[in-house]
């Protein structure tokens, strides 16, 4: 787990917390004493919806305030449950004719807090009502009781359609009756690699390499069990789902799914998951679905709804819609557009499932027809000696990964060895298919492009453009005189001058600014000069040696700081990649 904070403890960070919140929205409003957020907008004559719980939670519970969520928000401290009078200075705070429920986490002391304001409340002739949340099924009903199931981030659908509901001028009785039903048809389960860290706490004990909790809850209390070794996402997935779907499981079969029921997808983040994972377990999780349970959810929500501080875990929650429907006799037409409902609630996600008529219109497009003739056409060129140059200056640069790659670590982000691999492979990959058997040398051309362009980054690009520009400018020159012209050195010289010219105004990059850029000019330009091969690989690897100890200009390792700046700095990973694949490509030209 991450240990370290910018704050070294909560003590204040809450209210600064909210404070940019409300800042942020100007139907919001701040109560800083009691940790309240509430709307400016909620109308007493609809009902109110209030939720809270600890803090740490973000962006639960203040990011769900707003028109067609909730009315006001309570915060405690870190984990902690916020006291009576801060829930009774909520309900101050959005008083309403027609009934107040107060949504909370199954947690004892929020039952407690909640418990003793609502009491406080109906003595003062509020019509207020508790809704507790209880979606966990990670814990079963044996273990669970005498205290009721924990409430996870499936408590997000019973804020969405009771403030949806609200919003929308449904009365108490038919507010708390759908908020109810919503509770008793949804499942979570969550997983984590590591606890959260709080920040002034001592630390946590972690969960050991290689090993995730399964049933992890949100508040660093100790998960079901902890697996190792850690399977493959699709198993871990799949394991995941039969707690919340599994109907031979009886101690934890809470919902029935039939089939063809309408189902909802919600995946949380705790806090420390990068969303490139949520997403794709997010798309993980729909495709075990729909192998293993026949399920094809109808709304798929995936973001940070309910965190815990910066753990590094996740959670899937279901909610049966047609189970709602069944119990409250409101049917999935009234339902889905509740949950669709647009909402001034800043941390509640677009997503986009409004009707929409799709643009008919297609573009003119160039006419491409004829493409592949093109590409054909063009001078041939020995295709052994051109299989073997480029074979060659492929398996060298493969061969170089681990320097490039330690070179790169030490600079950059070393991400470079393996994008030279990728381009290296994709171009074998084409070569092993037959890409110079017929000779057609603008063709191979092409192709090789592609190969590089499949790659991307930086390096990526500088290859792709001079390539491309190299390519073109040997058609331009080929169909200005068709019958005379040949593929020699001298006609690839200037056609690498003219590439160096054109690459040079898509980059400021030039010698001396430690990039591929010190490989490639004094190659080019000692190509165009000299009209011998052999001198410009030299001047390629003189001016990729050169890097060494240079500082950088440009890219990633300009953000190298005063440790970087102490090191012996190696040469430029990019640079030297670009001269070891030019001496290759003369070496196999030789062979």
């Amino acid at each position: 787990m991450s240990t370290k904070h910018f704050f070294p403890h909560s003590e204040g960070v809450v209210v600064q917390g909210l404070d940019s919140l409300v800042a942020r929205n100007s139907h919001l409003a701040l109560d800083a004493p009691n940790k309240v957020v509430y709307s400016k907008t909620h109308h007493p004559s609809k009902v109110t919806v209030i939720s809270g719980g600890g803090s740490g939670h973000e962006p639960a519970w203040s990011g769900y305030v707003g028109d067609g969520l909730l009315a006001a928000a309570v915060n405690g401290e870190v984990f902690a449950s916020p006291s009576t009078k801060q829930v009774m200075a909520a309900i101050k705070h959005v008083p309403s004719d027609a009934g107040i429920i107060l949504c909370i986490t199954n947690y004892t002391g929020d039952n407690l807090h909640f418990g003793l304001a609502r009491e406080k409340a109906a003595g003062m002739g509020y019509n207020v009502g508790i809704l507790r949340m209880t979606d966990d099924v990670a814990l079963g009903r044996k273990q669970t009781e005498n205290t009721g199931r924990r409430g996870l981030a499936a408590n997000m659908f019973v804020l969405k359609l009771c403030g949806s509901a609200a919003e929308a001028g449904y009365d108490y009785d038919k507010c708390m009756k759908i908020g109810l039903s919503v509770n008793a048809n949804a499942v979570t389960v969550g997983s984590s690699l590591d606890h959260c860290h709080i920040p002034g706490r001592e630390h946590h004990r972690s969960v050991p390499q290689d090993t995730y909790v399964l049933g992890m809850g949100i508040h660093n209390e100790p998960g079901l069990h902890e697996i190792s070794p850690i399977p493959p996402v699709e198993q871990l997935v799949g394991d995941m789902l039969k707690y919340c779907l599994d109907p031979s499981d009886k101690d934890r079969a809470f919902v029935e799914f039939k089939q063809d029921d309408v189902v909802a997808l919600l995946i949380n983040n705790f806090g420390g998951m990068s969303n490139f994972e949520l997403e794709a377990l997010t798309s993980v999780s729909r495709k075990v679905l729909e192998r293993d349970w026949k399920i094809s959810p109808k709304r798929i929500y995936a973001q940070t709804f309910e965190s815990s501080l910066n753990a590094p875990g996740w959670s899937i929650s279901l909610l049966n819609i047609s189970g709602i429907e069944r119990e409250t006799k409101t049917t999935i037409n009234t339902l889905l557009p509740l949950l669709d409902m647009e909402t001034t609630a800043p941390s509640w996600p677009r997503n986009g499932y409004r009707d929409i008529e799709p643009v008919k219109e297609k573009a003119q497009l160039a006419n491409d027809g004829g493409a592949d003739e093109v590409a054909q056409k063009g001078p041939k060129v020995d295709p052994t000696l051109l299989d073997s140059a480029l074979r060659t200056a492929c398996n060298a640069a493969i061969k170089a990964e681990p320097d490039i790659t330690k070179w790169d670590i030490q600079m950059g982000d070393g991400d470079c060895g393996e994008a030279v691999v990728g381009m290296c492979q994709g171009v074998l990959k084409k070569l092993d298919a037959g890409l110079t058997k017929d000779g057609s040398f603008f063709h191979i051309l092409d192709e090789v492009g592609e190969a590089v362009e499949e790659i991307g980054g930086t390096l990526g690009a500088i290859i792709s453009i001079i390539l491309a520009s190299f390519t073109t400018n040997l058609r331009q020159a080929y169909s200005k005189n068709e019958s005379s012209f040949a593929i020699d050195t001298k006609s690839a010289s200037q056609a690498a001058g003219a590439a160096l010219n054109n690459l040079m105004g898509y980059t400021s990059a030039r010698v001396g600014g430690r990039t591929v850029m010190d490989t490639l000019i004094p190659f080019c330009q000692t190509l165009e000069k000299d009209v011998d091969l052999a001198k410009a690989v030299d001047a390629a690897e003189e001016g990729a040696n050169g890097t060494s100890g240079m500082k950088a200009k440009f890219g990633r390792a300009t953000y190298v700081g005063d440790k970087g700046e102490a090191q012996d700095k190696p040469p430029d990973p990019g640079a030297m990649a670009a001269a070891i694949f030019l001496r290759g490509l003369l070496d196999g030209m030789k062979k």
